[in-house]
């Protein structure tokens, strides 16, 4: 396989695994129905393996349906290494979904039917139109990508136990912890200002916070009056019954451990200096779990499964993988092939939309979906 892609991998997987709806708000339009691919492929093999063939137009469908998924992925997918990525998996589930049992493959349409139609309700119907007519795809060409990969997850899920899924359970505690929390940010960027403020002024201010609080002082007062953190300051600085999971790991270490109600030290991330006050915490308890998120921790363990087959299994089927070549960019421009600014990384302090650059990795474009995926690869198939 290819390691450098594993974190793709994983986001990919829990995107499926989830509602496959995250990227589907960046792109935009109106629609007009996309014309449905005739029946007859006689389009050369790029692909084959034990049991069957992977045609140049089966892959650029593959390679449609992700790009409306995943538009984030865009610039990648004309990078020779990805596209043999891309296929790669796509030989995986084409492979595991035609030995899945006739349950699996019922529960797959079943799981990908509602999660289609909760995708779709997500988009304004104009919005979801003209996704699809930019990559000239139809609904049913989703549905057919989602089926096989639900298909296959469902069919991995027969084999997992509830052992399994409470010692996956044990190992991922902060996916289900919850807690309330204010904080005042001192940034190493000034964000009235934009300018970058040395490390020991932003501590002397950031003890000077932390005086004020101990001294009685209102918390939101102090924030609307010293706070970086642009996102929480209408809140007083709150962010209220929030996955702890979510933040950094010096931000979620003083949320699991300072005690209720006290004003901690200076907490240091990379964003600058914070001071935090828990006002509640929901410890995670395996009884207390509702359905859906013991679902969710089955589907990882089936992630787990699919990604080890993967590891150890695909290179043994495949038995020739025949990509035409991208063109090279011309000398001196840009060909935009990092594309890796949405590896999923742990976000850092509380999550919220704006971009201000100070305690948020969400501010910087990530998303924190990965850490709650169990594989590395796991679900770029068609």
């Amino acid at each position: 396989m290819l390691p450098k892609y594993k974190k793709v991998g994983k986001v990919l997987s829990v995107s499926m695994v989830a509602v496959l709806s995250l990227s589907l708000l960046a792109a935009c339009g109106k629609k007009e129905e996309a014309k449905t691919p005739e029946s007859t492929d006689t389009s050369a093999v790029v692909a084959t393996y034990d049991g069957g063939t992977i045609t140049a137009n089966e892959f650029d469908m593959e390679q449609r349906v992700m790009k409306f998924l995943y538009p984030e992925y865009a610039q990648m997918m004309d990078m020779d290494d990805f596209k043999e990525y891309l296929v790669k998996q796509e030989v995986a589930y084409e492979y595991l979904s035609g030995k899945a049992t006739e349950d699996a493959k019922t529960a797959g349409t079943k799981a990908a039917t509602e999660q289609f139609d909760k995708m779709k309700a997500s988009v304004q119907a104009d919005q979801w139109t003209e996704m699809l007519k930019a990559q000239n795809l139809t609904d049913d060409n989703i549905k057919d990508y989602m089926t096989r990969i639900m298909t296959v997850i469902k069919d991995k899920e027969t084999g997992v136990t509830d052992d399994a899924i409470k010692a996956e359970f044990e190992k991922n505690k902060d996916q289900f912890t919850t807690a309330s929390v204010r904080h005042v940010l001192i940034g190493f960027t000034d964000s009235k200002t934009q300018k970058e403020r040395k490390k020991e002024d932003a501590l002397k201010i950031a003890k000077e916070v932390k005086a004020k609080l101990d001294g009685g002082a209102d918390f939101a007062e102090v924030v609307k009056e010293y706070s970086d953190d642009t996102n929480s300051v209408a809140d007083g600085g709150l962010f209220k019954d929030a996955p702890v999971a979510n933040w950094v790991d010096s931000f979620k270490e003083a949320t699991k451990t300072l005690p209720l109600n006290k004003i901690s030290d200076p907490v240091e991330s990379e964003y600058g200096y914070h001071i935090i006050k828990v006002e509640s915490r929901t410890e995670a308890d395996f009884t207390k779990l509702s359905a859906e998120q013991k679902e969710s921790l089955k589907s990882q363990l089936a992630a787990a499964e699919i990604d080890t087959f993967m590891q150890n299994e695909l290179d043994k089927i495949v038995k020739e993988v025949k990509l035409p070549k991208t063109e090279k960019a011309e000398e001196g421009t840009s060909e935009g092939t990092t594309g890796t600014g949405t590896e999923g990384e742990k976000t850092t302090e509380p999550k919220t939309d704006d971009s201000t650059g100070t305690d948020t990795k969400t501010d910087q474009g990530t998303t924190g979906t990965d850490k709650d995926a169990t594989t590395d690869e796991g679900t770029s198939s068609k």
